[in-house]
C-alpha cells in the first residue's frame, strides 16, 4: 500500500501520531478509554489475509490506506462507541468484584502458599546439600592430610625395611580410605535427615490442615494435628504398656541416630559407634573423653537426649510406684480370699459385730473378715484400730467401694464368701432399707453365683417383705429395731432376762448352733433332749418345711432325714451325742397354774414402732393392766401416729393406755410420775434423736440415772417355784424332764445367792438340793 499526498491532515496526524489502539498495551485486568477512534476491528479484518500477524513488519502495519479509513469511519465510530460502553462495563465490574473474583483471589492465595512451601523445601534441601558438600570438602582435606602423613610414614618404614612393593600398598590404601569416607558422609547425612524428618512431617501436617480448612470453610472439621494428637492420647491411655514401649522406641532411635552420627565424624566402626552411643545415653559423663569438634558436638547431643530419656523413665517408674501405693492405700486392690465373712456397709454396730466374729473364729484359729464401705480405707482401718478388743487371730481387711457396683463386689470375692452381712445405714429408715434392697439386687446379679447365705439388717418391719421377695430363700432378714423392742418388753417383764439374752446371743458363753446328726433319724425329740451331755437341744430345723425352725417341739416328734437339731452349747465343736442316760422325770408340784396379775409399765420416750410394742404387751399382760407413755409428743399426735401405724386403740383387750407429756431428762417432770408403782420401766431411744446413736444413748443414760436417784434403790430380780419343792434333791436332767410336762425347756438356772445365771450347766446328771428361791431359765411358747 502507498500513502496519498493529497490526504487530509488527519492522515498526516495518524501517520506521525498513530492510534492509541496500536501503541498502548492492553492488560486483561484493567482497560482505559481512548480519545481516538478504535480501529481494532477493521485492522483485524484487514489483516486476516496474512498467515500470521506476527510475521507482518511494523512499518507495513502502520501503512493503512486512507481510503479504507474513510470507508470504515462509520463502522469504526460505531465500534468506538460499543468499545467505550464495554470498557465502562469492565471498569464498573472491577470496582465491584463479584464472588468469582473472590474465589480467584482465594485460589491465588492457595497457590502462593503452595509456591512458598515448595520454595522453603527447595531452600532446605539446598542448605542440606551445601552443608553436606562443605562437610565433605573439609573431610576430604582432612583425609588428604592424613593420607600424606601416612604416606610419609609408610615410605620411611619401607626405606628402613627395604621393602620393594611399597608402591602397591600405598596405591591401595587411599582407595580404601576414600570408600570409608564416603560411607561415613552417607551415615552423617542419613542421621541428619532422620532427625529433621519429624519436623518436616509436623510442618507438612500443618500445611495440609490449613489447605483443607481454606478449601472447606462451611464445615467445622478438626485439623490433622488435633486428630493425630487425639490418637496418640488414646493409644497412651488405653494400652497399659504404651508408655514403656514408647520410651523403649525413643531410646533405640536415639542410640541409632547417635551411632550413625558418631560413625560419620569418627574413624570407629559402626558397632563401636553404636556401643559408644549407648554409653552416652546411659551415662552422660562419658562424653568428656571426646576429641574434636564433630565428636564432641554429637556426644553432647546424645548425652542431652539420654538425660531426657532418663528423666522420662524416672517419671514413669515413679508414677507406677505411686499409683500402686495409692491403689493399696485407697483399697482398690482385689481380695483373694475364700470362706471369708463379707460385711457390706458401715454403721455403729460394726464394732460389736467384729468382736463377736473374732470370738466365734477363735476355735478355728482365726478367720478373715472383709469390710467394704463407701469410705476411705485409711479412715476405716483407723476406726477399727480404735476398737479396744482382741481380734483373737482374726484378720480384718478393709476395701473402699460401693456394694451397688458389681465390679466392686467382685473385687472382694463375693462369690467365694462364706457369709455376707448387709448393714443398715444410720439415718432415715426408709432410705436405709431402700439401699439394702438395691444391695440385695446387686448380689443376686453376680454371674458366678453365691456360695454363702446373705443376712440383711433392716430398719423397718414393713420393708421385710420386699427384701425377701427379691432375695428369696438365699436372704435372711433381721429387723434390729423390732427385735430390740421385743427383747426390751421381755426383759421388762422378766427381770434378769437381759443378762440371759446377752449370754445366748453373744459368743462369750453359750450360743445357738444347728447341726445335722444322722444317728437321730427316727428318734423322738424326748430322747434327743437328753442325748447331749454338753448341750441342750431346744428346737428342730425341719427339712421338709424348707428349713423352718420349730422351737420346743412335741416330745413325740420323730426326726426325719435331713432334719437338724438346734442346741445351746459352748462352741460348735464342744458337744456330741452320747448314749441315753437312765433318768426319771418324776411329777410336778400340784400348784401348776399361776394366775396373772395386773401390771403397770412405763414407757419413757417414743419409738417409731410403738404400735408393735403395744400389741406385744397386750398379748402378754393380764386384763386391766396399764401402759403409761411418757414423752414429748402431744396426745393428739400420738393417737394419729398409732392409727397410721395400724393400731386400733379401741380393740386393745388387756391394757389401758395412759398418756403423760413431759421431758424424760428433766427431774421435775419425772418426779410427777408415780415411779414406785411401776413394775417395769422401759427407757426408749427417742425418735427425735434416733439418727444420732451417741445423742440417743446419752439421753437414755441421763433418764436412767434420774429414775434411779428418784427411786432411791435398784430393782430386785424375782423368781418363782414351778418345778420342785423346797429342799428337793434333783439332777438337772430330772428338772429338764419335769419341765417338759409344761412343754417347757430349761436351759439354765440362777441360784438364790448368785449374781449371774448359768446357761447350759455342766454335770447334768449330778444331783443337788434346790431352793424355791432359785430361778430357772426356760424356753416356752407362752407364759
Amino acid at each position: 500500500m502507498t500513502l496519498n499526498s493529497e490526504s487530509p491532515s488527519t492522515s498526516n496526524r495518524d501517520w506521525f501520531f498513530p492510534s492509541q489502539s496500536f501503541n498502548v498495551p492492553r492488560s486483561p485486568a484493567r482497560r482505559f478509554f481512548s480519545p481516538y477512534p478504535r480501529t481494532t476491528t477493521s485492522f483485524q479484518n484487514s489483516s486476516s489475509n496474512f498467515t500470521s500477524p506476527l510475521a507482518v513488519p511494523r512499518t507495513l502495519r502502520r501503512r493503512i490506506s486512507h481510503r479504507r479509513r474513510i470507508q470504515n469511519s462509520a463502522g469504526a465510530t460505531t465500534d468506538e462507541i460499543g468499545g467505550n460502553s464495554n470498557d465502562a462495563v469492565l471498569i464498573q465490574s472491577e470496582d465491584c468484584p463479584s464472588s468469582g473474583n473472590k474465589r480467584t483471589t482465594s485460589a491465588h492465595k492457595k497457590y502462593t502458599d503452595f509456591v512458598r512451601w515448595r520454595m522453603a523445601c527447595v531452600i532446605a534441601m539446598v542448605v542440606m546439600c551445601f552443608t553436606s558438600l562443605l562437610h565433605k570438602n573439609f573431610s576430604l582435606q582432612y583425609q588428604v592430610s592424613d593420607l600424606q602423613d601416612e604416606f610419609s610414614t609408610l615410605n620411611a618404614r619401607l626405606r628402613h625395611c627395604n621393602i620393594s612393593d611399597s608402591i602397591d600398598i600405598i596405591d591401595s590404601t587411599p582407595e580404601h580410605n576414600i570408600s570409608s569416607a564416603s560411607l561415613k558422609i552417607t551415615a552423617l547425612i542419613l542421621s541428619l535427615m532422620m532427625l529433621s524428618l519429624p519436623l518436616v512431617f509436623i510442618k507438612y501436617m500443618e500445611y495440609i490442615s490449613n489447605v483443607r480448612r481454606q478449601l472447606d470453610n462451611t464445615t467445622e472439621e478438626l485439623s490433622l494435628n488435633k486428630r493425630l494428637a487425639y490418637r496418640v492420647d488414646v493409644f497412651l491411655s488405653f494400652h497399659p504398656y504404651a508408655k514403656p514401649l514408647t520410651l523403649l522406641i525413643a531410646t533405640l532411635l536415639l542410640i541409632s541416630l547417635g551411632g550413625l552420627a558418631l560413625f560419620g565424624v569418627t574413624d570407629d566402626s559402626i558397632a563401636d559407634c553404636l556401643w559408644l552411643s549407648w554409653t552416652y545415653v546411659a551415662n552422660s559423663g562419658n562424653h568428656t573423653n571426646s576429641e574434636g569438634i564433630g565428636p564432641r558436638l554429637v556426644s553432647v547431643s546424645v548425652s542431652f537426649g539420654g538425660m531426657l530419656i532418663f528423666a522420662m523413665m524416672l517419671g514413669l517408674v515413679s508414677d507406677a510406684i505411686s499409683e500402686k501405693f495409692d491403689s493399696l492405700r485407697k483399697g482398690r486392690s482385689e481380695v483373694v480370699e475364700q470362706n471369708h465373712t463379707l460385711i457390706l456397709g458401715w454403721s455403729d454396730k460394726l464394732g460389736s459385730l467384729l468382736n463377736q466374729l473374732a470370738i466365734a473364729n477363735e476355735s478355728l484359729g482365726g478367720g478373715t473378715v472383709v469390710v467394704m464401705a463407701e469410705r476411705d480405707k485409711e479412715e476405716m482401718e483407723l476406726d477399727i484400730a480404735k476398737m479396744e478388743f482382741d481380734f483373737r487371730g482374726t484378720s480384718v481387711i478393709c476395701r473402699s467401694g460401693s456394694p451397688l457396683i458389681l465390679a466392686d463386689l467382685k473385687k472382694v470375692s463375693v462369690s467365694k464368701a462364706r457369709a455376707i452381712v448387709v448393714l443398715a445405714e444410720d439415718g432415715n429408715a426408709d432410705q436405709s432399707d431402700a439401699r439394702a434392697l438395691r444391695t440385695v439386687l446387686s448380689l443376686t446379679g453376680v454371674k458366678e453365683g453365691l456360695r454363702g447365705h446373705i443376712v440383711v439388717e433392716l430398719s423397718d418391719l414393713d420393708n421385710e417383705v420386699l427384701v425377701k421377695l427379691v432375695g428369696g430363700d438365699l436372704v435372711e432378714t433381721v429387723v434390729a429395731h423390732d427385735v430390740i423392742g421385743r427383747l426390751m418388753i421381755q426383759c421388762a417383764r422378766q427381770p434378769g432376762l437381759a443378762q440371759i439374752w446377752e449370754d445366748i446371743l453373744g459368743f462369750e458363753n453359750c450360743e445357738f448352733y444347728i447341726k445335722k446328726w444322722p444317728q437321730f433319724h427316727g428318734m423322738q425329740f424326748e430322747e434327743v433332749l437328753i442325748s447331749f451331755p454338753d448341750a441342750i437341744p431346744c428346737g428342730i430345723k425341719v427339712a421338709s418345711s424348707g428349713g423352718k425352725i420349730i422351737l420346743n417341739p412335741d416330745d413325740s416328734y420323730l426326726l426325719q432325714e435331713g432334719d437338724e437339731v438346734l442346741v445351746i452349747a459352748e462352741d460348735d465343736d464342744s458337744y456330741a451325742p452320747a448314749p441315753l442316760p437312765m433318768v426319771q422325770g418324776g411329777n410336778l408340784p400340784k400348784n401348776l397354774i399361776i394366775p396373772k396379775t395386773t401390771e403397770r409399765i412405763l414407757f419413757c420416750g417414743w419409738r417409731r414402732d410403738m404400735e408393735d410394742m403395744i400389741l406385744v404387751l397386750d398379748a402378754f399382760l393380764a386384763h386391766g393392766s396399764e401402759l403409761w407413755m411418757f414423752n414429748e409428743v402431744c396426745e393428739k399426735e400420738r393417737e394419729k401416729k398409732l392409727t397410721d401405724g395400724g393400731l386400733d386403740i379401741s380393740r386393745l383387750a388387756n391394757i389401758i393406755l395412759v398418756n403423760r407429756e413431759g421431758n424424760a431428762v428433766i427431774r421435775r417432770h419425772l418426779e410427777s410420775l408415780p415411779l414406785e408403782s411401776f413394775g417395769s420401766i422401759l427407757i426408749l431411744a427417742d425418735e427425735s434423736v434416733e439418727d444420732s446413736a451417741i445423742q440417743a444413748d446419752s439421753r437414755s443414760l441421763a433418764t436412767l440415772l434420774l429414775i434411779r436417784d428418784i427411786q432411791g434403790n435398784e430393782m430386785q430380780i424375782r423368781g418363782a417355784d414351778l418345778y420342785l419343792c423346797e429342799g428337793e434333791e434333783l439332777s438337772f436332767y430330772e428338772v429338764l424332764l419335769r419341765a417338759r410336762q409344761r412343754r417347757e425347756i430349761v436351759i439354765g438356772y440362777r441360784l438364790a445367792n448368785a449374781e449371774k445365771a448359768i446357761i447350759n450347766p455342766p454335770a447334768k446328771t449330778e444331783r443337788r438340793r434346790w431352793s424355791v428361791k432359785d430361778v430357772f431359765v426356760i424356753i416356752a411358747d407362752k407364759e
